[in-house]
């Protein structure tokens, strides 16, 4: 029997992070977040502060210019460019990463395309987690000690680099329904609430 594994793509703010660690205590399996930066590091012997560094963000002025003129160099699915060598070297640790958990465990995984590296997986479900701004920037502001402005503007900047990477990286949308089987707002039923309700989803499956 295939493994179950539910994929989380988020919004800033919406609470995914942990949605994704208290859905894997339902389910009685891993959530890897950041644990996947320690494992790719492990099995690619590449520097974890490295893989850390380029972790779901265009993390340098080079790709931050290919992600905003994608047509301006080859992409990473129709060819390599010699100056994207490092960024795909770095993606690619990631990609086989979540492949090889994805083949020895069921689990919960958090963002890293992760929902475009299995696609082709039975009984992978994956999800978006989005909330309203005003729901967001109150959360942040909460959890980081933030002004309002200073909540808005750090919301802005890690949506645009999440979305940067993934569009960069795979031929999806991110944030997009088209791209993932399901899309719920966060706030209608809490963490814990949004967290059950994907469980039992992830039943049918």
């Amino acid at each position: 029997m295939a493994n179950t594994i539910v994929t989380i793509g988020r919004q800033f703010g919406s609470n995914g992070r942990i949605i994704g660690e208290k859905l894997a205590e339902i389910m009685g399996v891993k959530c890897y977040d950041k644990q996947l930066i320690k494992e790719a590091a492990k099995q690619s012997g590449m520097w974890e502060d490295f893989l850390d560094n380029m972790d779901e963000k265009p993390s340098n002025s080079f790709l931050y210019s290919v992600v905003m003129d994608p047509y301006s160099y080859m992409s990473f699915e129709n060819g390599q460019n010699f100056g994207m060598n490092i960024n795909q070297k770095a993606f690619m640790a990631t990609y086989d990463t979540i492949k090889n958990i994805a083949d020895r465990e069921s689990c919960v995984i958090i963002g890293r395309c992760s929902n475009y590296v299995l696609r082709e997986y039975e009984n992978v479900l994956s999800v978006f987690i989005y909330a309203p701004l005003d729901v967001r920037i109150d959360t942040v502001m909460k959890r980081f000690n933030l002004t309002e402005k200073q909540a808005r503007d750090q919301i802005s900047k890690e949506d645009k680099a999440r979305a940067a990477y993934f569009n960069f990286y795979t031929s999806y949308k991110w944030g997009k329904n088209e791209s993932y089987d399901i899309l719920i707002d966060s706030s209608r039923l809490g963490p814990d609430g949004t967290a059950q309700l994907i469980a039992d989803i992830a039943k049918r499956i």
